[in-house]
């Protein structure tokens, strides 16, 4: 809603709805790009593991399954979007294209507020992310007091936060965030990766819009561009769900995921790499002019369809990539915090957003304009794909190294330990402070006094 007055209004020529200043428009926008960002991370943040809590008795193959199907879904969602409501902005109404969203998030609202009796569901109770974030500061509390009062060691750092270590929280908490933390390696190597993806509305977008949009006397859209990026995954799906039928048993896992997240990391590299050769590709076409949202702009007559390999490497990325990494984060860690850790995977994402806007600042910054030039035909941004596609392929080998730590699905920590030793530990300590308490109360021992 704050972002339709982006522009003014006018009835007719007579009558202005409203006329914005150019300050108060960047502050309205801003605001409105604030608002959609907390909007967009509460519903990644819980609709898919709302969605997948029905599954914690699945195996790896069934969870793999969902959520390869869950993003299918999502994408099929985005392609719509994409060549609809971007049509529709770029060539019908701009400010159009702003209220169909809203009425659509209204409607689903008004949906979710009918049906929220069959969608609440609660949690398993024992952990919830401020226990999380309290064993990790108790724990580097007590690792700095014992460091410099105390000698002697455990084997986690985490242990410190434990009641028999000197901590408050008991075993179970602790042991539960100590799988939790070993994610966060996995979590890291994605951060790359989702810079690269964000290559689609930052550096390709770029390039998109700085090529011929014109096809058979139709102008597309560039955000249609998006679509090719979408085709992929939605091929790919299928086509996966069908092999793991075929070739793989109900018993047998599959391939591991870690084996999809490489390959698609690579796609993912490869992709910024042809981005490079496709920049240099596009320079060696003349230049014309094309209008876009009532501006003329001066672009390379190349026709943007020669852009196409790259977003379709991105699409397949994200087809191994996205729901791999959705099981790892749900699979590896007991219940009562898996919905800890899909939150602590879309964080991760995020920070992948701010460091592609970084790296796109520090390049702009950094080479004067050369690498991320305002006008594209007089740059060199070929080179920061290059530079990208260089640390992503690091990336790569870095997270290979230690894909090992997440091949084995089936370990004693899933499905809330499946008899967790740490708790049949805590049941004979508190079974030997009974027993010990008891021995002291039956104790013959008199006092002196008594013996008097």
């Amino acid at each position: 809603v704050v972002a339709f007055p982006f522009e003014d209004i006018y009835i007719d020529r007579r009558h202005i709805l409203h006329s914005l200043t150019r300050r108060e428009q960047k502050i309205i926008f801003y605001f409105a790009l604030l608002t959609a960002s907390l909007g967009i991370g509460g519903i990644r943040a819980i609709v898919c593991p709302l969605s997948a809590y029905n599954l914690e008795d699945c195996g790896p193959k069934e969870l793999l399954s969902f959520f390869n199907w869950f993003y299918w879904l999502v994408n099929l969602n985005s392609a719509v979007v994409f060549v609809s409501i971007s049509y529709i902005q770029q060539s019908v109404a701009r400010n159009l294209g702003f209220l169909i969203p809203f009425v659509s998030v209204l409607m689903a609202m008004i949906t979710i507020h009918m049906v929220r009796g069959e969608m609440i569901y609660k949690p398993k109770t024992g952990s919830s992310l401020l226990t999380t974030f309290g064993i990790i500061s108790s724990a580097l509390k007590m690792c700095c007091v014992r460091y410099r009062y105390f000698s002697g060691s455990v084997t986690n750092w985490l242990d410190h936060a434990k009641e028999n270590c000197g901590g408050r929280y008991s075993e179970t908490q602790v042991e539960s965030t100590k799988l939790l933390a070993r994610l966060f390696p996995l979590f890291v190597f994605q951060i790359l990766y989702r810079t690269c993806i964000m290559q689609i509305p930052s550096g390709y977008y770029l390039q998109t819009m700085n090529s011929n949009l014109h096809f058979s006397g139709f102008v597309l859209p560039v955000a249609a561009m998006n679509v090719i990026s979408i085709v992929p995954l939605l091929l790919l799906v299928p086509i996966l769900e069908c092999i793991n039928s075929c070739l793989f048993s109900s018993k047998d896992t599959g391939y591991p995921p870690t084996l999809y997240i490489v390959v698609g990391q690579l796609f993912a590299a490869l992709s910024v790499m042809v981005a490079g050769f496709s920049e240099i590709h596009r320079k060696h076409f003349p230049q014309v002019k094309q209008t876009l949202s009532d501006e003329v702009l001066l672009v390379s007559s190349m026709p943007c369809f020669h852009l196409a390999p790259q977003y379709i490497l991105l699409g397949v990325a994200e087809a191994l990539v996205t729901p791999s990494c959705s099981l790892l984060s749900f699979q590896l860690v007991p219940g009562r915090i898996r919905g800890i850790s899909m939150h602590f995977l879309t964080l991760f994402n995020g920070a992948g957003c701010f460091m592609g806007a970084f790296f796109v600042q520090t390049a702009h910054s950094g080479t004067q304009g050369t690498w991320f030039p305002h006008l594209l035909h007089e740059g060199k941004l070929e080179r920061f794909f290059f530079f990208l596609a260089a640390l992503m392929t690091v990336n790569t080998l870095g997270f290979w190294t230690i894909a090992h730590r997440y091949t084995n699905l089936n370990q004693e920590y899933t499905n809330e330990f499946r008899g967790s030793l740490s708790e049949e530990k805590l049941l004979k300590h508190e079974k030997a402070i009974k027993h010990y308490d008891s021995v002291l109360e039956r104790s013959p021992i008199l006092s002196p006094m008594e013996k008097t």
